[in-house]
């Protein structure tokens, strides 16, 4: 039995691809019985998400086909159209391309926290569906140690990679504790919801979010219990605005130096940290010149968002290592997984063995025989039987010269020490 992983990804999908293939929570479940149904798949879990549909899956050889073409089948696609998108991986190179996606390693943003949640969520919705086993069990379980130990042991998370994250970074490093501080945020758009989103995980006191349009900037707040407000109410709350940040699609500015000023007299000249993403920007330059004012551009941050990533990229050198080592552990677990059937097999046969010549022997006992006689028949019996057929595979070996089986027969059953004498 192999383990098969097969998907697309941000990297070899368009998005209108990806959103054909999703997997959305209302039919996750029927897909999971469905693919589990193929004849080849003994376990199976589909991790789906907005940059990647992938399906992972114990499966007997050969049969990498079949599940592409369910794929596209269930999604009412010909195959042929998805199969370029589609990456295939087996055994090691699948096991490794698990670790690396719930490390962050095969993210769109490098070292990326949220892939770990959904890797989880996806294998709960597998273990619920009863569509998993102990080979998916324990490799999806791996899987979340090993991102846990990449988060702990390297920098992969700790380093700022977009130009929200830098600015709040900045933020943190300027107020230390922002559970005081109060953020003021100019738009409504991805860049100001992913501050936003930020700034909320990082324990910020209060959130106003200014919008032209009020119901866009209320919808944001509301999800992070924030307050919105008006756009043409800027100068009015500014004077509570401890952090600044403004991305907004105004071709002028939309804070001026006369309203920053009358702020910071309501505000006894506490400083205030402003960070202008927009381009063309929000904030006239001629606020820099202010006292009490740290304001950054876009284009101050690029450099720490490319140091963030330098750093990240020698963070994920490190990961890989980590993932290489595990990744043969759990190869290591699997190949322990035949040695185990080995073993249960010749225990069933020596118990077959032991059954057939206790039954002759109780068969003896039951006629008369002296149980003397009846005893050393069963040892002489059994012995012979269990000893025949390996005994029989060594005179072969012998006579083919087949010297490493000899060996490997002598390592089996010990029957040297290491001065080379008998034991």
């Amino acid at each position: 039995m192999a383990i098969l992983v097969l998907g697309l990804n941000h990297k070899t999908a368009p998005v209108e691809m990806r959103e054909r293939v999703a997997f959305g929570p209302d039919i996750l479940v029927g897909a999971l019985r469905s693919l589990c149904d193929l004849a080849p798949v003994g376990e199976g879990l589909i991790l789906s998400t907005c940059n990647r549909t992938e399906i992972y899956c114990s499966i007997n050889s050969g049969g990498g086909n079949l599940v592409s073409d369910w794929l596209g089948r269930f999604h009412g696609l010909d195959p042929e159209r998805i199969a370029p998108y589609l990456y295939s991986r087996r055994d090691r190179d699948a096991v490794a391309h698990l670790l690396r996606v719930a490390s962050g390693l095969d993210s769109m943003v490098l070292g990326e926290p949220q892939i770990l949640g959904q890797v989880k969520a996806a294998f709960q919705a597998a273990c619920d569906s009863r569509t998993t086993g102990k080979l998916l069990g324990r490799l999806f379980q791996n899987a979340f140690a090993v991102a846990k130990q990449v988060r702990t042991d390297t920098a992969i998370g700790n380093s700022p990679v977009s130009v929200a994250f830098a600015a709040v970074s900045l933020a943190r490093q300027i107020f230390s504790d922002l559970s005081d501080q109060t953020a003021l945020l100019i738009g409504a758009g991805e860049t100001i919801e992913l501050a936003a989103r930020h700034l909320h995980q990082h324990g910020v006191g209060r959130i106003l979010v200014a919008n032209r349009t009020v119901e866009r900037a209320h919808s944001l707040a509301a999800q992070l219990g924030g307050f919105a407000i008006a756009l043409t109410e800027l100068a009015n709350h500014l004077p509570k605005a401890d952090i600044l940040i403004t991305s907004t699609a105004s071709p002028l500015p939309v804070l001026g130096k006369g309203t920053v000023e009358r702020a910071l007299r309501q505000r006894k000249h506490r400083p205030i940290f402003m960070v202008d993403i927009a381009v063309p920007r929000d904030i006239e330059p001629e606020v820099a010149e202010l006292d009490d004012v740290y304001l950054y551009t876009v284009d101050d941050l690029q450099g720490v968002v490319e140091e963030g990533m330098r750093s990240r990229r020698e963070a994920a050198e490190q990961a890989e290592e980590i993932i290489e080592i595990s990744t043969e552990e759990f190869l290591g677990w699997l190949r322990s997984l035949d040695a185990v059937t080995l073993i249960q097999d010749y225990r069933h046969h020596a118990e077959r063995l032991r059954d057939q010549v206790l039954a002759k022997a109780l068969h003896q006992l039951e006629h008369g025989k002296p149980p003397e006689e009846v005893v050393g028949f069963l040892a002489h019996t059994l012995t012979n039987k269990l000893l025949h057929g390996p005994s029989a595979r060594l005179r072969q070996a012998g006579r083919e010269g087949q010297e490493e089986l000899l060996e490997a027969a002598n390592e089996l059953f010990q029957l040297k020490d290491k001065s080379g004498s008998s034991t």
